[in-house]
């Protein structure tokens, strides 16, 4: 009698459906919001606890190649030895027969198998096993083992729920209440039946979202990781720079060649060659902990590293190109390096560090480099500032001095790279593209023997006067000590009228420009750009320097930008001229100043005498 009532008893105090159902539904929330399986697991064995009011409660998996199931978490008042997040709790499933019959009732009936109990009295058929439902094949030796198990560990009873994932057996859920509390219930048994499923389902979705988030950040050919991996990692870790001054590195390679083998040998040799160059690049991000190796696309790669000294980096760089010299096929990458590590200005936003990268890459390309190129370190003297770090200043209309530009790491990853292309334009970044295009087909043209510095710096008169469709360009030279500059090569596209006493005077002075020689004491802002700097200057404009505009309107030209730098032949100054049919030209006067600095970094000499 006292056992009928306390059945009655504990029939009387169960949760009501009400609340039950609530518990499947906030289940069924918290694993929709786990962003992992462990995760999912973990939260399942939480809310299966509550729900059921039991002391404490595992979730299984039967490990196929083993033979084992394994204990991936328990939760709630656990017995000596076991352990919230287990590294090895596993039982052979030859001692747990209910396993593989776990579908039995589902091939027989097309229903989802039940759950049942099973409680820590006397081993044997006559005592402790109270299946619901149905008894299962072996479940005599079954309820002796998982009874022997309760007593050891000071538990009443105990839940068993399979848990059935694509129509197969997945693992269980298991609950156990201690000794001295009421045993479970056969309605208990239907209720975590029905836990089990939504738990099911909920490991379902958890798996299809980890699918789908790793089609979506990773790449489907290298196995590496994608833009898109790159660009959430860059995020947190400039957070943590900005935060905490933790160092963040960012290696951007080009695969040369490509090309060429696509064209000649066929894109499945083109598409080894990446997979060979990925595997070369897995390796050295394993020597930088923490770091991810990604393909951003085509014959584009890059190495991000967070927390690792700026020389580790650049050394795993050196390596990388050394070992893409050895692929077969291949003719080495282009590498550029950006790190916070270097004196590299103020990085706030991932979209900067990328242009530093992509700078130094170019610069890499351009140059047929063996060897990286790292941003904020020139590679010769008189390099100052950096010419990597002015290319990407002026590739970014948004940039500031402080750091606090516009940019912002939300803008559309096509616009990020702007120092590469060009028709009429006075878009800096055009012209960017449209003169670095020059300097690398020049470079590739005589690869054994580059231009002079007059030749380059020609170059990029010619082609950012073209661009913009100036009356003509100077370039002037001052030898190292003087202070005095002469004008050493200039082009004339079209003549302009002046306010000199006639038309012949005015066209005199602009065709007799290399015969100019200034003394730089009386033109400031020459003076200025001469030694690393830029101006742009439109008659008429208030606030312009009397000396600089007189030159100006004498010339009879309308508008001009300045730009110069030095190297050790001297220093160098380039001018492009304007008249009222001229695109402006004071929005590329950093876009001018970082291409002269890009052309004064190769080989060094003096104009002709």
């Amino acid at each position: 009698m006292s056992g009928e009532a306390s059945v009655t008893d504990r029939e009387q105090s169960a949760p009501s459906p009400d609340l039950r159902l609530q518990s499947v539904v906030e289940l069924a929330q918290d694993m929709a919001g786990a962003l992992t399986p462990l995760e999912a697991v973990r939260v399942a064995a939480v809310r299966a606890t509550a729900a059921l009011d039991a002391t404490m409660a595992a979730v299984s998996v039967w490990d196929r190649e083993s033979g084992r199931l394994r204990v991936l978490v328990n939760h709630g008042e656990l017995a000596p030895g076991e352990e919230e997040l287990p590294e090895d709790e596993s039982y052979p499933v030859a001692d747990f027969p209910e396993i593989v019959t776990y579908l039995e009732e589902r091939w027989t009936t097309g229903r989802l198998p039940r759950a049942w109990l099973q409680t820590a009295g006397p081993a044997g058929p006559e005592d402790g096993a109270e299946p619901a439902g149905h008894a299962q094949p072996g479940a005599g030796a079954f309820r002796q083992h998982r009874a022997a198990g309760l007593r050891r560990r000071g538990r009443e009873c105990c839940l068993v729920a399979p848990i059935v994932l694509h129509g197969q057996a997945w693992g269980e859920l298991y609950l156990a209440r201690t000794a001295g509390l009421p045993v479970f219930t056969e309605a208990d048994a239907d209720y975590a039946t029905l836990l089990a499923a939504q738990i099911s389902a909920g490991l379902a979705q958890t798996e299809r979202l980890a699918d789908l988030r790793r089609l979506a950040f990773t790449d489907p050919l290298t196995g590496l990781a994608n833009r898109r991996a790159v660009d959430a990692r860059l995020e947190s870790a400039l957070e943590a720079h900005n935060r905490d001054h933790t160092v963040v590195s960012l290696v951007v390679c080009d695969v040369n060649g490509l090309k060429r083998v696509n064209d000649q040998l066929g894109h499945e040799v083109g598409d080894r060659l990446l997979e060979r160059f990925a595997h070369q690049l897995s390796l050295g991000a394993a020597k930088l902990p923490g770091s991810l190796a990604a393909r951003l696309g085509g014959d584009e790669f890059c190495l991000l590293a967070e927390g690792q000294k700026a020389d580790e980096v650049v050394a795993v760089a050196e390596e990388l190109c050394a070992r893409a010299l050895a692929l077969a096929e291949g003719e080495g990458v282009a590498c550029g390096v950006a790190s916070t590590g270097d004196s590299i200005g103020p990085v706030t936003t991932p979209d900067r560090l990328f242009r530093l990268a992509d700078a130094a890459q170019y610069r890499a390309k351009a140059a047929r480099a063996a060897h990286p190129v790292v941003a904020g370190r020139s590679h010769g003297p008189g390099f100052t500032p950096d010419p990597t770090v002015l290319l990407a200043d002026a590739a970014d209309p948004h940039h500031r001095a402080d750091g606090r530009g516009r940019g912002s790491s939300s803008r559309a990853a096509g616009d990020r790279r702007r120092i590469r292309g060009a028709a009429h334009s006075a878009d800096p970044g055009q012209l960017l593209t449209a003169v670095l295009a020059t300097l690398d087909q020049a470079g590739a043209v005589r690869s054994h023997h580059p231009a002079d510095t007059l030749g380059r710096l020609a170059g990029v008169a010619e082609t950012a006067a073209r661009l913009l469709d100036a009356v003509g360009w100077w370039i002037s030279y001052v030898p190292p000590g003087s202070h005095l500059m002469r004008t050493v090569q200039h082009a004339v596209y079209r003549m302009t009228s002046g306010p000199s006493s006639s038309r012949a005077e005015t066209q005199r002075a602009q065709i007799e420009a290399p015969d100019a020689i200034f003394d730089l004491r009386h033109y400031p802002l020459t003076r200025r750009a001469v030694r690393g700097g830029s101006f742009a200057l439109r008659a008429g404009a208030a606030g312009n320097d009397p000396a600089e505009e007189a030159m100006l309107v004498v010339s009879g030209y309308r508008g001009m930008v300045a730009a110069g730098g030095q190297n050790v032949a001297g220093g160098w100054l380039v001018e492009l001229f304007a008249d009222d049919a001229t695109l402006p030209l004071g929005q590329v006067a950093s876009a001018m100043r970082a291409l002269v600095a890009v052309a004064l970094s190769g080989p060094a000499s003096p104009p002709p005498s």
